[in-house]
């Protein structure tokens, strides 16, 4: 009862002075407890079970007291009430995040839905959409394609002879219609060798590459396309330059007088140098024109099947973004499930009390420093007899921290959450 008489001065004053109150009474306590744990060893002659009894109830009376000082428990409780409001207010922001990406999943779904059921209905009523019903191929398809052919095959005769002619032939006559279509370049080419026939052969499919690249950076907006074209038309005419020059060096020579030299000035003076190259790069152009018109022919023909590519390119560009949108909610409801985690978590330490480890210490010492001073002072025993008592004592102090795990603790507060 003397212990709780003590702990008792804490709430004797009235509530607007209780902090005041509290660090007094708190003084009082640490200066009374020595002369309490004198006074017990005193009565009870050091007895080592009265001690153990002693300072359980010592723990009792501290923690009971705890747990009735609420404004201090508070104060003490403040940083996890804190933390619990920042983790509430991440909580609001991950799941206004989730449900913002759950609204856009309906509206991307809500596409794919659209999407998928115009597939269906563009192929009953295509007036519906825009589309031509007339599903006949148009006129302009079948006159470009048939203007295609023959330029095509044009193309590949000049680039072989010519290209043959610029870098393999050796010229018995100056005249440029010779210099230029030679019916047998690609014969020539074979009997030369297989490296001269694969390279007369294949050098115009490398000019429809271009041109196909030509009409596919069509597709493209922005200036960067018109760069790209660009360069490729200026390609094309740097090797129908070279082509040019070469097949005109090698007729200058021919007719040459010794020591005479030929000069790119000659080149471009010269008619047969013009004349090679209109004839490979104008006629180029013109056929990468109409390719480009029979290409965009072609993709009108069946304006319905173009439809339902373009339906299909949106319905997988959407089901991409449906499924990065679900990845996001899935890390969201993780955070969201973390969160809230630390919010009870946070929750059973505010409902719980925090026992002030480090003021009990101090509590507890002064206590058992007072029993052992009386045991050395006030009891007529043999020194055997008291030597035993106090390493008996010393056990049970001992234990009582051990039980409590509060020996060798370093933090200053234990926090006791509600179960």
């Amino acid at each position: 009862m003397q212990l709780k008489k003590l702990f008792k001065l804490k709430n004797s004053e009235p509530s607007k002075f209780e902090t005041e109150n509290t660090e007094e009474a708190r003084e009082q306590v640490r200066i009374t407890y020595y002369q309490s744990g004198y006074g017990a060893s005193k009565k009870a002659d050091g007895n080592p079970l009265t001690f153990g009894m002693g300072l359980h109830n010592l723990f009792n009376t501290f923690e009971n007291l705890c747990r009735k000082q609420l404004n201090e428990q508070k104060v003490l409780k403040q940083p996890y009430v804190e933390s619990q409001e920042r983790e509430r207010t991440e909580l609001k922001k991950r799941e206004t995040a989730k449900s913002i990406y759950e609204d856009q999943i309906k509206v991307i779904q809500s596409s794919i839905d659209k999407s998928k059921f115009e597939i269906i209905d563009v192929k009953q009523h295509p007036d519906k959409y825009g589309i031509d019903s007339d599903k006949r191929p148009k006129a302009q398809f079948y006159i470009g394609l048939f203007l295609l052919l023959p330029i095509t095959i044009y193309l590949f005769v000049f680039y072989i002879s010519a290209t043959y002619s610029a870098f393999f032939k050796d010229f018995e006559t100056d005249s440029l219609s010779a210099a230029i279509f030679d019916a047998n370049a690609l014969g020539k080419a074979i009997s030369d060798g297989w490296l001269e026939a694969i390279f007369v052969g294949t050098l115009p499919f490398v000019f429809m590459g271009l041109g196909y690249l030509v009409h596919m950076f069509h597709k493209i907006k922005g200036w960067q396309a018109f760069v790209k074209i660009g360069s490729l038309y200026v390609l094309t005419f740097m090797f129908d330059v070279i082509l040019a020059y070469l097949i005109e060096k090698k007729i200058f020579l021919y007719d040459a007088v010794l020591g005479q030299q030929f000069s790119p000035t000659d080149a471009l003076s010269s008619v047969n140098f013009w004349g090679i190259i209109f004839a490979g790069f104008v006629v180029y152009i013109i056929w990468g024109l109409v390719f480009d018109f029979v290409m965009k022919e072609h993709e009108n023909v069946d304006k319905i099947k173009v439809f339902i590519v373009n339906q299909k390119e949106t319905i997988k560009n959407a089901i991409k973004k449906r499924e990065e949108l679900a990845i996001l909610i899935d890390n969201v409801q993780q955070e969201v499930t973390a969160i809230k985690g630390k919010i009870t978590e946070l929750q059973s330490k505010i409902d719980g009390f925090i026992f002030p480890v480090k003021e009990y210490l101090h509590y507890h010492y002064q206590y058992v420093e007072g029993w052992f001073q009386a045991i050395n002072s006030e009891l007529q025993f043999p020194i055997k007899q008291l030597d035993a008592i106090r390493e008996n004592c010393e056990t049970v102090a001992s234990n009582h921290l051990n039980e409590l795990n509060l020996k060798d603790i370093e933090v200053q507060n234990i926090i006791f959450e509600k179960i």
